[in-house]
This record gives structure tokens, C-alpha cells and sequence, in this order.
């Protein structure tokens, strides 16, 4: 299995816009084979010890096999959401992860 951890960081104002993209593209994304999670988080402003900030969000997936992850990557759905969003990211961090 694979884990990954997206950060993505929104343009000041532009999470909203991003996140309702990744919504639309969410239920085609988890049609996948191999997708067996996929979805978006927030910080919860009150707990924690640490924030993302207002424009940032988590997508948090796991994955059957690193084919399953390669095959979502390059996915024509994928490619369309990246074009749909790429003047509103400021920026992404992705953490590809094995469990142990």
C-alpha cells in the first residue's frame, strides 16, 4: 500500500475555488483501481501544533501499489484538474509514503 500526503497551497483568496474543483474531480478519482482514499482536509484552528494556514489543504489517498499511484498521476481527469488549477496553486508538496 501507498500513502500519500498532498499539500497544496492555494494563491491568497483561491482555496475555495481550488477546493471545489477537487471536489468535482474527487468521484472519478476514486473509480480508480487501486484508489482505496481520497480526500481533502483543513486545519482545525482550535487543536493542533502546527497549521497550514488559510490557504492550504491536505489531500490524503491511499493507494493499492506505486502503479495505482503512477497510473492517478498521468490520468487524463488529473491532467484536466492540474490545467483547471494551476493559476490559482501557489504551490504543491507531495509525500509519497510506505507504510511500516
Amino acid at each position: 500500500m501507498i500513502h500519500v500526503l498532498a499539500i497544496i497551497t492555494a494563491k491568497p483568496g483561491q482555496r475555495a475555488a481550488v477546493l471545489d474543483a477537487f471536489r468535482t474531480n474527487r468521484p472519478t478519482v476514486l473509480k480508480e483501481q487501486g484508489c482505496l482514499e481520497y480526500g481533502a482536509a483543513v486545519d482545525v484552528e482550535t487543536m493542533g501544533t502546527a497549521a497550514y494556514g488559510p490557504d492550504a489543504f491536505v489531500v490524503i489517498e491511499k493507494w493499492e501499489s506505486e502503479d495505482a499511484l503512477k497510473a492517478h498521476a498521468a490520468a487524463p481527469h488529473m491532467k484536466a484538474y492540474g490545467a483547471k488549477t494551476k493559476d490559482m496553486v501557489a504551490g504543491r508538496v507531495i509525500h509519497v509514503l510506505s507504510p511500516v
